[in-house]
């Protein structure tokens, strides 16, 4: 597959690993391994390693850390392997209720958590929603940042898939889709290579 970074050597495909505590769901999985694939015209692979993330549950609050999860991730693989974590525990950093995912920006680590995004009555919609928010994460570790503009080039014009998700709704009304100026800066972020495999400690969600 040819990437956009051809020019600087080989291209380490995006593992895409599920660390949930529920079963491996590979149509599930294979929707979001598409949807990233698509968007970020690289390989995806699909990781079901038995290792889970520790220490990262905060009892008082149910919850799980995201930036732990992040950390525990980085841990797991060598240096410059960009991988997304897939969980369906419900994920939290200290300053908001919840969070549907978290990542390094310009970083390799990003974790996405399907536990707000489930419909029970449209399993392709959890699907939709839950690839939606794997591409808005590994944006970021491409050193996308929120973004306000609007994808006109579907068919309908929705906020760039780099847009805030507050809210399920949120993720529903915006677009799957990198908008063209973010396109357009991962194009350009990847012609020199250098920050794509660079540790950053600087989260983004």
């Amino acid at each position: 597959m040819e990437s956009p970074d051809a020019s600087v050597g080989p291209v380490r495909p995006i593992a895409v690993w599920w660390i949930g505590d529920g079963a491996f769901d590979e149509a599930l999985l294979g929707t979001v391994r598409e949807r990233v694939a698509q968007e970020f015209v690289r390989e995806v692979v699909l990781v079901d390693a038995p290792s889970r993330p520790v220490g990262t549950r905060d009892p008082r609050r149910g919850q799980h850390s995201s930036r732990a999860v992040l950390t525990w991730l980085l841990e797991q693989v060598g240096a410059g392997e960009r991988v997304l974590g897939v969980t369906d525990v419900d994920l939290f950093i200290p300053v908001l209720t919840f969070v549907f995912g978290e990542a390094q920006l310009e970083g390799t680590a990003a974790v996405v958590s399907m536990a707000r995004l489930v419909d029970h009555a449209d399993p392709r919609r959890t699907a939709w929603r839950l690839a939606t928010e794997a591409v808005h994460e590994l944006g970021h570790t491409f050193g996308l940042v929120h973004c306000g503009s609007m994808d006109g080039l579907g068919r309908r014009r929705a906020p760039c898939v780099m847009s805030r998700s507050a809210s399920v709704r949120a993720v529903d009304d915006k677009s799957p889709r990198l908008c063209p100026e973010c396109r357009t800066r991962y194009l350009t972020f990847q012609q020199d290579g250098s920050h794509v495999y660079r540790e950053h400690p600087n989260p983004h969600r």
